[in-house]
Order: structure tokens, then sequence, then C-alpha cells
């Protein structure tokens, strides 16, 4: 499986590169929260480093600082592969921010995976990318993003289960 999104924003690599280097940190204006799970990670972003975000394990194998964040799953997961944050120059006041996820599912994620992490990652994806927006170039170039009716119906029975459990 492989799975790619991205968005252009209006500022330089190095000012979005900065906003990586904030992920997980107490000054993170990257990551979507509170409407998602915190991105927790126990060492910060160094190689080795183990967290995630929610139900979602994974731990960081590669970091270049303001440019390239990679995590690989946690094997127990059920997907082999990894996920990254790619920061690209498209000139000096414009940058691309691509998130790439290349795996195989395994167990109940080959169930998963298409029909309900796909679609809450790319929410939580669109999400991300307009808080870089926001942070890096001061604004939207578009509307929000928009969570379809299906994220929201899984997002509302994901709550209901949650509130069921404490």
């Amino acid at each position: 499986m492989r799975n790619v999104q991205q968005r252009s924003v209006n500022a330089s690599a190095d000012r979005l590169g900065a906003l990586l280097d904030g992920v997980s940190t107490a000054d993170d204006r990257l990551w979507p929260t509170p409407s998602w799970p915190p991105l927790v990670l126990d060492a910060g972003l160094t190689t080795g480093s183990r967290g995630g975000h929610g139900p979602i394990r994974y731990s960081v194998t590669e970091y270049e600082p303001g440019r390239r964040l990679r995590f690989s799953f946690d094997p127990e997961l059920g997907l082999d592969g990894h996920h990254e944050l790619v920061i690209t120059a498209e000139g000096a006041d414009r940058s691309r921010l691509t998130h790439t996820i290349v795996g195989t599912t395994r167990g109940r994620m080959r169930i998963l995976w298409p029909l309900l992490i796909r679609w809450l990652h790319e929410a939580l994806m669109q999400d991300l990318f307009d808080n870089a927006e926001r942070a890096a170039a001061g604004r939207l170039s578009r509307r929000p993003a928009r969570w379809s009716v299906w994220v929201r119906l899984l997002r509302r029975v994901w709550s209901a289960r949650r509130q069921d459990r404490k």
C-alpha cells in the first residue's frame, strides 16, 4: 500500500522546516491537536525514539532536521513499513510538505486500513497541512479542511467507545 498527500505552502522550506523540528514538543504548531490525539515521542526527534498518536505506534528511524522525518511502524500494529514527512523547496518563498505511507498490511489491519484508518489518517493530514500553512505562511490559501461524513461518523463511534470504557 502507498498513500501520498502533499501541499504547497507560500513559505520558505526553512520556515516550514522549523515547524517540522517542533513536532512532539511543547511548542508543536504542526500536529493538529486537540482535534486528534497528540503525537508523543519518548525521546523527542531522535533516532530510536518510540511513541505515536492514539493507537498508532511507531519509532523514529530517520531524521534530517528541517527536511525529513521518517517513522517505522511498530510490528504489533499489523502494518509493515513506514511513514514520513518531507519538505521540498519549490522556490525562495514556496515549499512543499509531503506525507507518504509505504507498507504492507497484515492481520486485522488488512480490513482496518481500507475501511477506517485510511480515512481518518487523510483527514488528520489535511488538518496538519492547514496548521503548516497557517503557521508558516500566516494564512490558508484555500478553505480549511473539512471532515467527510464518514470521518465524522468514525470519530463519533470512536469517542463513544472510549466513553464506554471509562
